[in-house]
């Protein structure tokens, strides 16, 4: 199918714990053209997987979608976002623990901030969590994509033990609460 050379995508760009399971969550949404895992809002450029899981880069494991906001919009990724992972845990994501593993939405634009912000606080005043929502909102400067090994990683290793018990129950609710969205 030839790429609509007319088409506008936006990017979202989203810290949910690790990347793996953030990643794997957003593929399958209609409207969504593609997810790639890197790293943001650290101060170190160019960083590898082995830097950051020390949590001393400041950097989170996040993802960015490439998205067609005529088909998925902004407040509906978000909409994902808050159901996938648990927003009110600062720095931790289950087992996994650091601020690399934090709970961000990076902005891409003002528009996108007052969204985030008024999703954030719409998702705060429901009962979806018991304990108030940590998620940090801040502006997008810079995205490094992590290795290769890291892309893709649900689909190419859906056996791993990682997959099955910590990503799987993700895909599991992703299905159940927005089937109608998966493509």
């Amino acid at each position: 199918m030839a790429e609509d050379k007319t088409q506008q995508f936006e990017l979202a760009t989203l810290g949910g714990g690790c990347f793996w399971c953030t990643e794997a969550v957003f593929q399958d949404l209609k409207g969504v053209h593609s997810v790639v895992s890197g790293y943001a809002g650290g101060s170190i450029k160019n960083p590898a997987y082995r830097e950051i899981c020390t949590g001393r880069t400041g950097h989170a494991e996040v993802i960015q979608i490439k998205f067609d906001p005529n088909v998925i919009s902004f407040e509906e990724l978000l909409e994902v976002f808050w159901v996938t992972h648990d927003p009110t845990t600062l720095n931790r994501q289950g087992h996994d623990a650091g601020t690399q593993y934090r709970s961000v939405i990076f902005y891409h634009t003002d528009e996108q901030r007052k969204i985030a912000e008024a999703s954030k606080a719409k998702t705060d005043a429901t009962d979806l969590w018991p304990n108030p929502i940590v998620t940090e909102i801040s502006p997008y400067e810079v995205m490094y994509e992590a290795e290769e090994e890291h892309q893709n990683y649900y689909k190419s290793n859906s056996y791993q033990p990682y997959c099955t018990f910590v990503i799987s129950p993700k895909i599991q609710k992703l299905k159940k609460h927005f089937g109608d969205k998966l493509a």
